[in-house]
């Protein structure tokens, strides 16, 4: 569990957020080859997030106010599982000397929440093969391996 004296709360990501959402995407083998220095994708990507009422981009702060965790929830509606919309978690990143200590399950544990209240029927990611420790955190908060994942790059 976090230690409440350190971690603040998840809240709604602002704009002015977006310079340390990027240094956490940014912030491990993957995201270094893939993130670019270029703000303004960024921007117009955030801008419509945040216009989108399906979606939810959120940081956790710190206690003493800077971010120390970021994730993106998507509301998919849906026909499938009677009608039932998912959310969709994405870019889940805890700062580096934040991992271990719940941030990550709380930000999850926020997602999933926030899932149910949307009326969601089942909640879903997707992490890279590579990354070991966040299958063993997944796993460890009841998610369940049990689909085979396919990506096309445009």
């Amino acid at each position: 569990m976090p230690d409440p004296a350190r971690v603040g709360s998840v809240r709604r990501a602002r704009r002015a957020d977006l310079p340390a959402l990027v240094a956490l995407l940014r912030d491990d083998p993957l995201g270094a080859a893939r993130e670019s220095t270029d703000p303004a994708p960024y921007e117009a990507a955030f801008d419509a997030i945040d216009a989108d009422p399906n979606q939810a981009l959120v940081c956790l702060d710190d206690a003493d106010g800077p971010v120390i965790g970021t994730l993106q929830l998507t509301v998919i509606p849906g026909l499938s599982r009677g009608g039932r919309s998912r959310g969709q978690i994405e870019a889940v990143r805890v700062r580096a000397d934040r991992r271990g200590t719940g941030a990550g399950r709380l930000l999850v544990e926020w997602a999933v929440a926030e899932s149910r209240r949307r009326g969601c029927g089942l909640v879903q990611l997707t992490t890279d093969r590579s990354r070991a420790d966040a299958h063993r955190f997944y796993a460890g908060l009841g998610f369940v391996d049990s689909h085979r994942g396919f990506k096309l790059a445009l």
